[in-house]
């Protein structure tokens, strides 16, 4: 459990971080890094000294009367003379490893070391306690068969390390002045870096509560261009759908006030002196298909609200379409038989192979009904012509396809209107059927949200009147499923 996360975090101290914690991180690498190759460099002029000495003493080894001896006159001494911080040794010893000269306890060469003349080798050692280098060399001697002679030369490590400090010091003590610097400077680039954003930020901050222009992304940096992008086709979208509601709410309202402007016109007729019993049975019979008309248009109006505000994500289950579209059409049954319209089912029954979808059994429903009763609606009906309604539900069990249509003997939809009865309280014009307007804008928000789309055709093509067939096509379940 992060107990100590922050809620926000900043985008300028996130990449302050990774700049500035990296930076820290190697510079203590870097120390050790440079420490080591100080220790490099002041072994050299150090090391060459040692070699320059060995190479000394091995020239002062002769061989007299076959006697090996070792003679170090008074001015090769001055070379190992110690100075005021390192001690130098020395060692001379001859083929039998007697010594000749020097100190007699200096560590020996390595074991196994194969013995060669003529080049000088370094090596580091202990000597009673003290770090020392030394620098040892094997002697040729001129006698037959002889063993070689070996010198060894060592001082203690003061002068280098104290050289190797001072080359830490003109290294490092910069650096201490440096990285502060270096530090303000990342940090002012990285300020100069984002202004851009607070630029930006000042610009939206800055508009008006109803300004939802595209922001320009001429003026921002690369980076920062799909962001605004994305911000523009954010406002772009909202601009859209706040447009739709101000369109929705004010046909809403128009669509409301006539049955409630009707219903307040019949009340005052109602309460007028003189009015008769029957005059007030007819203001009452009004009053009431008024407030039918008005409670439909409200609930029409809820169900498209409920379609769209479900548009995001809704459950799909496993529905049976053929069951939904019977249950439908037996509870408009009445309604038709009211209107004298024949209202029937034809198709795949409830259960057979194939009439099974994914889908939401609420919307549905909502779809089928709204096709049932717009169909109803739309449909003229006379004793001598009776309307017709039909609804169908077809399943295609080889390409999994499932077509639902409601078909009607109604006079049709025009080609040129086929596009405008799916929006928001549109009407055919010289039609006065009973209706809202919302029926089949509310089947096309269901239709896409199962991933389909409603097809208007002419129910029978060359006839007067050529009727109506409306078809949605859904993806069917597999029936082994």
């Amino acid at each position: 459990m992060k107990i100590f996360q922050r809620e926000q975090r900043s985008l300028f101290g996130e990449i302050l971080d990774w700049m500035l914690t990296p930076l820290l991180l190697l510079w203590p690498v870097s120390l050790a890094l440079t420490w080591l190759v100080a220790q490099g460099i002041a072994n050299k002029p150090f090391d060459r000294a040692l070699e320059y000495n060995a190479q000394a003493l091995a020239q002062l080894v002769s061989v007299s009367h076959g006697k090996v001896q070792f003679n170090l006159p008074q001015p090769a001494s001055e070379i190992l003379r110690a100075d005021d911080s390192d001690t130098v040794y020395y060692q001379v010893t001859g083929p039998r490893s007697e010594l000749l000269s020097g100190e007699r306890d200096l560590p020996a060469p390595p074991e196994g070391e194969a013995a060669s003349s003529g080049e000088v080798h370094l090596r580091d050692a202990e000597f009673r306690g003290l770090d020392i280098r030394l620098a040892y060399i094997w002697v040729r001697l001129a006698l037959p068969d002889a063993p070689l002679a070996l010198v060894q030369v060592a001082e203690t490590r003061e002068k280098r390390s104290v050289l190797a400090t001072e080359i830490i010091k003109g290294v490092m003590l910069p650096q201490f002045i440096i990285l502060p610097l270096a530090v303000l400077l990342v940090w002012l680039a990285l300020a100069r870096g984002i202004q851009p954003l607070k630029q930006l930020e000042e610009r939206i901050r800055a508009r008006k509560p109803d300004d939802l222009s595209p922001l320009d992304d001429r003026t921002v940096p690369l980076e920062v261009a799909p962001l605004v992008a994305s911000v523009n086709d954010l406002l772009t979208r909202l601009s859209d759908s706040l447009a739709t509601q101000k369109r929705f709410l004010a046909d809403a309202a128009h669509q409301l006030k006539t049955p409630l402007a009707g219903l307040r016109m019949q009340a005052d007729l109602a309460q007028r002196a003189g009015t008769s019993p029957e005059e007030i049975k007819r203001s009452l019979e009004q009053i009431g298909r008024s407030s039918i008309r008005a409670t439909h248009s409200v609930n029409q109006l809820l169900a498209l609200a409920r379609a769209e505000s479900s548009s995001a994500q809704i459950a799909l289950v496993p529905c049976d379409l053929a069951q939904i579209t019977v249950d439908v059409v037996h509870d408009a049954i009445s309604r038709a038989l009211d209107k004298g319209i024949d209202l029937g089912y034809d198709g795949a029954l409830p259960g057979a192979p194939g009439v099974n979808m994914l889908g939401n059994p609420t919307l549905l429903h909502e779809l089928v009904r709204n096709l049932v009763d717009n169909a109803i609606n739309y449909t003229p009906s006379t004793s001598e012509r009776p309307g017709v309604v039909t609804a169908r539900v077809l399943a295609d069990t080889f390409g999994h396809v499932l077509l639902l249509q409601v078909e009607d003997s109604g006079p049709g939809v025009p080609e040129s209107e086929r596009e405008l009865i799916f929006r928001p309280f549109y009407r055919v014009l010289g039609n006065e059927a009973d209706g809202s307007g919302l029926g089949l804008p509310i089947v096309q928000e269901i239709a896409r949200q199962h991933g389909t789309r409603i097809v208007v055709e002419d129910a029978r093509p060359g006839y007067k009147p050529p009727g109506a067939c409306f078809s949605v096509r859904f993806a069917a379940l597999d029936a082994s499923s």
